[in-house]
């Protein structure tokens, strides 16, 4: 036997290959972590049954009472059976969380090869920052939503935010990968995606469904608010202010990534935004996102803001709100990651001013969106009834 063992030779192991070595770490990491979500959703729902198809799947213990199947539905509580949603959307949040954290080499051997073999533009600057976000923002929504369910307490407000962020982030991320440097290098793990793109769809049209908080207000409150004009409403008139700034800036920049030769956007792209150029494209995506979608919208604002009685802004600006502030972390983050190639990072000469822009940028939406949350009197519509029965007060 020990002539056969040549000197100097060595024998490969039999056991463990490189991919299985990589993949049992994140696959056990995976299970402990649906683990411990699902053990949260048990203690947070407290016994109750929920009802809501965006957090569980439909079964027989989840129809209507007044259903004549609702006697003989199953006592198996449905929030553990057939898990949807915002469950499996928690689950991959953790996994993206662990992705990030990898990536930037906090973490190390728990998916390297499946994001190198798979998708390897997760690896890009951009990819980092939308799995932070999807790992730290959408999964406390996600917790939230669930925590609200459980308590039967709406979740409209942050579903709509969630709505809008998850929607930015996914339309970004596809384009950008299809156009973009890494358009050669998408395998069938890109279709791993697809749900992102059909689930909140469907989500959103449950969304807007659901019943608005009506608030307490009498129609002659709500006739006195509409009429006041625009100098008499100091936060408006202030808000208009900024979302005239946002547009200005959004057409701006538009024109830059669209190789506009005027010396100005020659002078912004070159030494303030050289982000705008890198090849990937996910940065020149979001701006022509921000010219040919979130301008109109803009605009739209504004004219919300100036005539009474649009009630469509409060739920919309939810919706925008989560766009904007998703598409502003992951493009203010990559422009100063490190994975970012040095010449389309942003200068340190004029750091700051990028990073204030970008920040009061991403604050407007949310000044709107907090703005109509709490004063909706000036968008809420007046019936022709509700006008009879002022006046006859009067």
């Amino acid at each position: 036997m020990g002539e056969m063992r040549h000197k100097g030779t060595r024998v490969p192991p039999l056991h463990n290959p490189p991919l299985l070595s990589y993949s049992n770490p994140l696959l056990l990491v995976a299970v402990l972590l649906l683990a411990v979500l699902l053990t949260f959703i048990y203690f947070a729902s407290a016994g109750s049954y929920f009802q809501d198809p965006l957090f569980c799947g439909e079964s027989q213990g989840s129809q209507h009472p007044h259903s004549p199947h609702w006697a003989v539905g199953s006592h198996t509580e449905p929030s553990l059976l057939f898990p949807a949603v915002f469950v499996v959307f928690s689950f991959v949040s953790a996994i993206d969380l662990i992705i990030s954290l990898e990536e930037d080499g906090f973490i190390s051997g728990f998916a390297e090869v499946y994001v190198r073999e798979g998708e390897p533009y997760l690896r890009t600057a951009h990819g980092i920052m939308i799995c932070y976000w999807d790992g730290i923002v959408h999964y406390g929504l996600y917790l939230a939503m669930i925590t609200a369910m459980s308590q039967r307490k709406s979740y409209r407000s942050l579903g709509l935010f969630w709505l809008g962020s998850l929607v930015m982030s996914i339309v970004v991320f596809l384009l950008g990968n299809l156009i973009g440097k890494y358009s050669s290098d998408i395998s069938a793990a890109f279709l791993l995606n697809l749900p992102y793109v059909l689930i909140p769809i469907w989500a959103g049209t449950r969304l807007f469904q659901q019943p608005r908080a009506v608030p307490c207000l009498t129609a002659e409150q709500t006739e006195q608010e509409q009429r006041r004009w625009l100098h008499q409403r100091p936060h408006d008139l202030v808000l208009v202010l900024v979302l005239l700034l946002m547009a200005s800036f959004t057409f701006f920049r538009g024109m830059v990534v669209l190789d506009c030769p005027a010396d100005s956007c020659f002078e912004y792209i070159y030494q303030h935004e050289p982000y705008l150029r890198d090849p990937v494209a996910y940065p020149k995506v979001q701006m022509l996102i921000y010219l040919f979608y979130v301008l109109p919208f803009l605009c739209l604002c504004i004219y919300a803001l100036l005539r009474p009685g649009c009630s469509w802004l409060p739920d919309w600006s939810l919706v925008f709100a989560g766009a904007v502030a998703q598409a502003q972390f992951s493009h203010l983050g990559s422009s100063l990651h490190s994975r970012t190639p040095f010449p389309y990072q942003t200068p340190e000469d004029v750091w700051w001013i990028f990073l204030i822009t970008n920040v009061l940028y991403a604050l407007g939406p949310q000044l709107l969106a907090l703005r109509c949350l709490h004063s909706p009197a000036f968008f809420l519509p007046i019936t022709s009834s509700s006008l009879q029965g002022g006046k006859k007060h009067q």
